[in-house]
């Protein structure tokens, strides 16, 4: 499993309907069919998981949901546990995405979603990134913050090859042309296993699976995966045109 890289599609909240959902899922489908060393995860509105579910899809494909509520069950208006998903055969959860903490998720809140995504068998993406970079480095103290106060009291077992997404907030929604480059990623990949490290020991550090997100575009993927030093993808708009988002699969699944 450690060779094998992951790319996961974030279709926010896109498309507008099931017909739409369904055509874009089939592009990701037959486009995973070809792979042999990578994992593709859908996670597709809430509203299109159990519906996509019932497509006959890959054993390397999984379905995912962008979020979890922090409750089991209860008068939680609007909220989705994650024994709910679970139900809906999905097997991931993206957890502390940069939009959801705009919507002022904080660094506690997304540790008690990745203990009862952890605690139900589900498969957490813990999403971490600034909001900006500075010459003085202040943006490493604060991913170093996010990391530590995320995994704040969790168990090491669960913590065996976690998956973390990098996203660097102030790239994401820009062209290939002005994302991060993958020199500087690379440098944040290192420093995030350094993190990881101080707090839960070298050998989970070196089990995480680090992902890039932020402007990934199939252009610019194969620099990032073998000078970024990362191990797949967090995609957002890309996932949603069925050729572009096989041209990153196809490179991702170059590089093991």
């Amino acid at each position: 499993m450690k060779k094998r890289n992951i790319v996961v599609a974030n279709w926010k909240m896109n498309p507008e309907t099931l017909e739409e959902a369904k055509k874009v899922f089939n592009g990701a489908r037959l486009a995973a069919k070809g792979l042999k060393n990578t994992d593709v995860v859908v996670c597709p509105p809430f509203s299109f998981i159990f519906p996509l579910s019932k497509v006959i899809y890959p054993k390397n494909m999984f379905l995912g949901a962008q979020n979890a509520s922090t409750e089991i069950k209860g008068a939680f208006t609007g909220e989705i546990s994650v024994e709910m998903i679970k139900n809906l055969s999905a097997k991931f959860v993206i957890v502390g995405h940069s939009e959801r903490r705009a919507m002022g998720e904080s660094n506690e809140i997304v540790r008690k979603k990745l203990q009862i995504t952890f605690n139900t068998g589900l498969t957490p993406i813990l999403c971490i990134g600034e909001k900006e970079r500075d010459k003085e480095g202040t943006h490493l103290a604060f991913i170093k913050n996010q990391i530590k106060e995320c995994l704040a009291d969790l168990h090491k077992k669960y913590l065996v090859g976690i998956i973390i997404a990098y996203e660097p907030i102030w790239a994401i929604g820009k062209s290939y042309k002005e994302a991060m480059s993958p020199t500087d990623i690379h440098v944040i990949v290192l420093y995030i296993r350094k993190v990881l490290a101080e707090i839960c020991g070298r050998d989970i550090a070196n089990s995480a699976k680090i992902l890039y997100g932020g402007s990934v575009e199939s252009q610019n993927a194969l620099e990032i995966l073998e000078i970024g030093n990362v191990e797949g993808f967090l995609v957002g708009h890309a996932s949603l045109k069925p050729e572009e988002f096989k041209e990153i699969l196809q490179t991702a699944d170059v590089k093991k």
